[in-house]
């Protein structure tokens, strides 16, 4: 019989996920390995187990498309909940049935790719004695671990693209242009997205900021000529003394999200300017993936399967210094990658003239 082993694409979709499976499916294909596709993520490794047989046949041409061919969910029984010692876990009981189904298939191992709470679970299903491979998925690139993942290139091209588009209506109409854009916890998609497509003003979680501050920016602009700006703000940003906007939601469960109204709001109130707020939300996740995530997606594919062929269970791929390594999951786990506040990037954007409102 074959060696099978098993891969699951879990959280936020983004690109370069395609790229993953068939890295994963023609690197095991080269071993003589057979890969099955879990099918929405964990939720796939519950009886009787959802999944597709993946092969070259499948994965031809799914580079180049965005999302995931294998679905992908960030609800369902496999959301940690946090228990004793703060840890977030999974219940045992799914955990056991999980690996039931993996016996069953004779599944040698499984490739978890997903972010930050999916390397959880991967972590405490390696404990649990299932054999795991992580691969890094997040396109805030905000985990610890790795120097960069998949994805972000391609919302960094987004939120470019979207600056670029909205510069010329901005200095048309002599308007505050202010863009919201993804990053909960770190700046790394406002930060380097604002670099590129030119903005005046980017708000990161990791630099709190002041309205008076941001409206003496755009007034020093105008008083020089330059009667259109352009605002970058992150969903997780937040004022000096005050707190990250929430909305409500479904379920009475809250996600952030709103902080563009509200600062372009403040920006019209102190300036006099029109001003107009754009949320790019999921434009960020979809569409396909750039050269760079493509090439990533690919490299992180190949190295989980030789991770499983060289028994580096309980690892995850990692990005560093231009090589593709691994490390175990468990650094990965609850430790973010910030955005230094006085680090080269930053001052990069501050000695072209670009302000962080503080």
């Amino acid at each position: 019989m074959k060696t099978r082993i098993g891969i699951l694409t879990s959280g936020g979709d983004c690109p370069g996920l395609n790229a993953v499976l068939r890295g994963v499916v023609l690197a095991g294909e080269k071993l003589g390995w057979e890969v099955i596709g879990f099918r929405d993520g964990f939720e796939g490794l519950l009886p009787p187990g959802d999944y597709v047989v993946l092969d070259r046949k499948s994965t031809e041409g799914i580079m180049a498309l965005g999302g995931t061919i294998i679905g992908t969910t960030n609800r369902g029984h496999f959301i940690a909940k946090v228990g004793a010692g703060d840890r977030a876990v999974v219940a045992s009981e799914v955990i056991a049935r999980a690996r039931k189904v993996l016996d069953e298939l004779h599944a040698k191992a499984l490739v978890i790719v997903g972010g930050d709470g999916s390397m959880t679970t991967a972590m405490q299903m390696q404990e649990a004695g299932i054999n795991c491979i992580g691969v890094p998925k997040t396109i805030d690139n905000d985990i610890e671990a790795t120097a960069m993942t998949f994805g972000f290139d391609s919302a960094v091209a987004e939120v470019m693209d979207a600056l670029d588009r909205l510069h010329t209506t901005a200095t048309s109409h002599k308007r505050v242009m202010v863009v919201e854009v993804m990053g909960r916890h770190a700046g790394w998609i406002a930060l380097h997205g604002g670099i590129a497509g030119g903005a005046d003003i980017i708000l990161i979680p990791e630099i709190p900021f002041d309205y008076d501050k941001i409206a003496q920016a755009i007034k020093r602009r105008e008083s020089a000529g330059r009667l259109g700006s352009l605002v970058v703000v992150a969903e997780g940003a937040r004022a000096k003394d005050g707190q990250q906007i929430k909305r409500d939601i479904e379920g009475g469960e809250f996600r952030l999200g709103g902080i563009g109204d509200v600062v372009a709001r403040e920006i019209a109130e102190r300036t006099g300017k029109e001003t107009r707020a754009c949320v790019l939300g999921h434009l960020q996740r979809g569409g396909p993936p750039t050269t760079l995530d493509r090439i990533l997606g690919t490299r992180f594919g190949v190295k989980a399967v030789q991770l499983a062929n060289e028994g580096h269970f309980g690892s995850m791929v990692s990005y560093q210094n231009y090589q593709v390594r691994h490390v175990p999951i468990a650094d990965a786990v609850n430790r973010l990658r910030l955005v230094p506040p006085h680090g080269e990037m930053v001052q990069t954007a501050r000695d072209v003239d670009i302000s962080f409102g503080d």
